[in-house]
């Protein structure tokens, strides 16, 4: 069993709590598309055990996961849940009949969706809770004020530890500051989509965490095939390597990969400890000067 301070990274205070830097994204346990229950719950079940066997203290999910399997998932695998396991997740969205993830965004929606992820998960409070506020890939900008003051009423109430915000831009992370704290936020961030590089050291620098998501995401060809390369040369796998660039990025990065198998599992906690040298990690950075196609 790998303990919490073998983990890649050690660990992060968010807020008051103590994370492992590297995370598990619970997204994959719903069905194909993240809608509808998994082709195998045992699996599901034990993916999530092994991860807190491994020494993870951090997962995150949301209950429009499915909708609402994840969760159910969660609570199953590891409800009563450990003392220093920390659930984060989000509210913002549903899911429609045709798998589309529509916002949900009303502060009675949002008020809604909280109590939801306290049912479906089985807490009397919630760790953390991020607003998301963009589409799967980038922000949208516009206010959010009337938004997080409704999930600061709950954290007020003491249904929410901490806030945190997703897909957002470096205003909507000021005026959702101006309301209450903010301990984390996610976006899609990985070598080839860089845009967010400023965001990073802006939260780096007032200790906050930053969450990417999509760590293979928005790659041109010519961008696979220079990590596919680097990896090769360190007899790694990309996704290790990308995982491994994202640690050494920035001390405030925390990882969430997502996988349903424990065996995927196993792999990219061991690849993110990966220690890349200097001359990789130049190469690597040039990467996200290419061009880059899609979300």
């Amino acid at each position: 069993m790998t303990s919490t301070t073998d983990l890649p990274g050690a660990t992060y205070r968010l807020g008051d709590l103590d994370v492992t830097r590297v995370g598990y994204g619970a997204m994959q346990l719903a069905g194909p598309g993240v809608f509808g229950p998994p082709r195998d719950r045992a699996a599901a079940v034990a993916v999530l055990r092994a991860a807190v066997d491994m020494g993870i203290t951090h997962i995150d999910t949301a209950d429009f996961y499915g909708p609402h399997v994840t969760n159910e998932i969660i609570r199953e695998a590891l409800s009563p849940y450990p003392d220093d396991l920390h659930i984060v997740t989000k509210v913002g969205a549903r899911r429609d009949e045709q798998g589309g993830w529509p916002h949900a965004r009303t502060p009675a929606e949002l008020r809604d969706q909280v109590h939801d992820n306290l049912r479906r998960l089985g807490l009397d409070v919630l760790d953390v809770v991020n607003l998301r506020v963009g589409g799967l890939d980038a922000p949208e900008p516009g206010p959010l004020a009337e938004q997080f003051e409704a999930l600061a009423e709950l954290q007020q109430q003491g249904l929410i530890r901490h806030l945190g915000l997703s897909t957002v831009n470096a205003e909507q992370l000021a005026e959702a500051q101006a309301i209450a704290p903010v301990v984390c936020m996610q976006n899609l961030y990985n070598l080839a989509r860089r845009s967010d590089d400023p965001l990073v050291e802006l939260t780096a620098q007032q200790g906050i965490a930053f969450v990417p998501y999509f760590p293979l995401g928005g790659f041109s060809p010519l961008q696979s095939d220079e990590l596919r390369s680097v990896a090769d040369r360190l007899d790694a796998t990309p996704l290790g390597v990308a995982l491994a660039w994202l640690l050494q990025r920035s001390p405030n990065i925390l990882l969430i990969p997502g996988t349903s198998s424990v065996a995927h599992l196993q792999e990219n906690v061991a690849a993110a400890g990966l220690q890349l040298p200097a001359e990789a990690v130049a190469e690597l950075d040039a990467i996200g000067a290419a061009p880059a196609t899609g979300p």
